[in-house]
């Protein structure tokens, strides 16, 4: 049997998410064999604001796809641009981790609990402008690099706390270290948060095969999210956060999605939320992108976050 070639990126976190999926395909009876593919952002030390064009995190992969060094490719969903990319396809997307953001503080301390002046470390605008928009008087400083190195910052006593993916903390089995799940009400996630996209060529025998790794809730949400994304034209710099979940209806399942649109410097921010049929996913996530703009959320992104859509960091 010929081995799938699973293409990844080399950090601990990508080669945990793609650790598990090469053991759901090994349980379905196929052979993986992981190959590392480095991208743009992995060599980089820019801030991820600064690193120009989309899919920093991605582009490198689906070069590998589309010349047949790789069969699949596994990303973080928020890492990819919200067009389509020609000749792949995103052919599963698993079960969802938890989307929320988590807090790692010194002293086991809440956000609630940090002092005014406490400085938190983030290079996700969507998360500094939220976090600055709760108004406790926190500093909130740029930081970069893996999760081991954003948390290391916290024990050397450069910032008082980081903000992460909760889902990533999650797979390299460092929930330990979370002093606080963040509620939504406070910082709603990046869109796709915490789900993970399989892709491969799209005229490969792999898509029927990669269907039994789809989870059709985890679908919806990120379909959801991702329209709200890509209907706001939001580029990689604008603060919008993003939330779906799949909830009982009087006769069929829906969707329901919050989402967000703040000024960076924490002074305004737009919040709506909207329900409607999970079969309709792409289309709640577009009328509440409507009404998002109707209330003046480009203003708040202002023209240089407007553009060509990509992820941000774990």
């Amino acid at each position: 049997m010929t081995a799938l070639r699973l293409g990844t990126r080399g950090s601990a976190l990508a080669l945990a998410q793609s650790g598990h999926v090469a053991d759901a395909l090994r349980a379905l009876g196929h052979e993986v064999e992981l190959v590392h593919i480095t991208t743009q952002g992995d060599t980089s030390t820019a801030a991820i604001t600064q690193l120009g064009g989309t899919g920093v995190f991605v582009t490198a992969l689906r070069d590998a796809l589309l010349s047949g060094q790789v069969d699949l490719a596994v990303h973080s969903y928020k890492d990819l641009p919200t067009a389509a990319a020609d000749g792949l396809v995103i052919a599963a997307v698993p079960v969802r981790q938890d989307a929320r953001d988590a807090l790692v503080a010194r002293d086991g301390l809440t956000l609630g609990e940090l002092p005014t002046g406490a400085r938190i470390g983030t290079g996700s605008p969507r998360r500094t402008a939220q976090l600055r928009g709760l108004g406790m008087g926190h500093e909130i400083v740029p930081v970069r690099g893996n999760v081991d190195t954003r948390i290391g910052y916290v024990g050397k006593g450069e910032v008082d706390a980081v903000v992460l993916a909760r889902a990533g903390l999650a797979r390299l089995g460092r929930l330990d270290a979370i002093t606080e799940t963040l509620d939504p009400l406070q910082v709603l996630p990046a869109p796709a948060q915490g789900a993970l996209a399989i892709e491969c060529r799209a005229e490969s025998e792999l898509v029927a095969l990669l269907k039994a790794l789809d989870d059709p809730d985890a679908r919806v949400t990120v379909d959801a999210e991702r329209a709200l994304l890509a209907t706001l034209e939001a580029g990689c710099s604008a603060p919008v956060g993003a939330m779906a979940e799949v909830v009982d209806g009087d006769d069929r399942p829906e969707v329901f999605l919050r989402g967000v649109v703040a000024a960076l410097d924490g002074s305004d921010a737009v919040r709506l939320s909207a329900t409607g049929p999970a079969y309709d996913a792409t289309g709640v996530g577009q009328r509440l992108a409507a009404e998002l703009l109707d209330l003046g959320a480009a203003e708040l992104m202002g023209p240089e976050a407007r553009g060509p859509v990509m992820g941000e960091t774990p």
